[in-house]
């Protein structure tokens, strides 16, 4: 795709991200509109979204920041309702919100498990799912979930990260699961896994690896599979190796 084609390629679009606040999410976001994309931002920070959705306007694009608790399903719907009012309906969701804590699992308090799950699993779920009722309705359109390669099978698994591997294995295999059902509703859904990436979440979980993808790199992937050059891409789990 040229670059001419590319800064072009989702224009009209309406697409929300989660984990928009900074990282992957916030790189992915700037990206989309870019692209001429509508973006809603979404994470916890109103704070840092404003920030990221100022940025966005400053370049010549259109961004909504929305804070909410995607654990919470009633801000959830809250979210989708208020982008559907504002730009129409999502037709792209990119589920890059995603939370890590780093404690040995003979030590792990249920709390930090619950909240680790609540926010990688149960979150993207609920956010799938309102996803699909509007999408549905409006002919189809692109999920894209955030596993990790912590999520794969066989990849070398770290210490003190087990809400965290258990929470990406679960999303990889919920995308699996989602994309049978999505096709013929016109949605397609995928996963990508990426290694390192040089982001806050990666020095809290593994500081010893060397990051050999920057937020932006993971942003022109993404912008790719949810264009229309990206549409066989459909029930993937794409895993990205990235180490230096």
């Amino acid at each position: 795709m040229s670059q001419a084609a590319e800064d072009h390629a989702l224009v009209g679009r309406v697409a929300i991200v989660t984990g928009a606040s900074q990282g992957i999410g916030a790189a992915v976001a700037r990206r989309l509109a870019g692209a001429g994309a509508r973006v809603a931002l979404v994470a916890r920070s109103a704070d840092l979204l404003a920030r990221e959705a100022g940025a966005i306007h400053a370049a010549g694009g259109d961004a909504l920041a929305l804070p909410a608790d995607i654990s919470d399903p009633a801000q959830v719907q809250g979210v989708f309702d208020q982008v559907a009012a504002t730009y129409g309906p999502c037709a792209i969701l990119i589920n890059a919100a995603g939370l890590v804590v780093n404690v040995p699992f003979i030590d792990l308090p249920l709390a930090e498990w619950d909240r680790v799950l609540n926010t990688n699993l149960r979150g993207l779920m609920l956010c799938c799912q309102v996803a699909f009722r509007q999408m549905a309705a409006h002919g189809g359109g692109t999920i894209i979930n955030f596993s990790s390669l912590s999520g794969v099978k066989n990849v070398e698994k770290f210490p003190g990260l087990s809400a965290y591997v258990a929470s990406k294995f679960g999303v990889a295999g919920l995308t699996e699961a989602l994309a049978v059902e999505g096709k013929p509703l016109g949605i397609r859904v995928l996963a990508v896994s990426p290694g390192a990436v040089a982001t806050p979440m990666l020095r809290a979980a593994a500081p010893h690896l060397r990051p050999g993808m920057t937020p932006d790199d993971m942003a022109a992937i993404v912008a790719f599979l949810v264009s229309d050059a990206g549409r066989f891409f459909h029930g993937s789990n794409l895993e990205i190796f990235s180490n230096d």
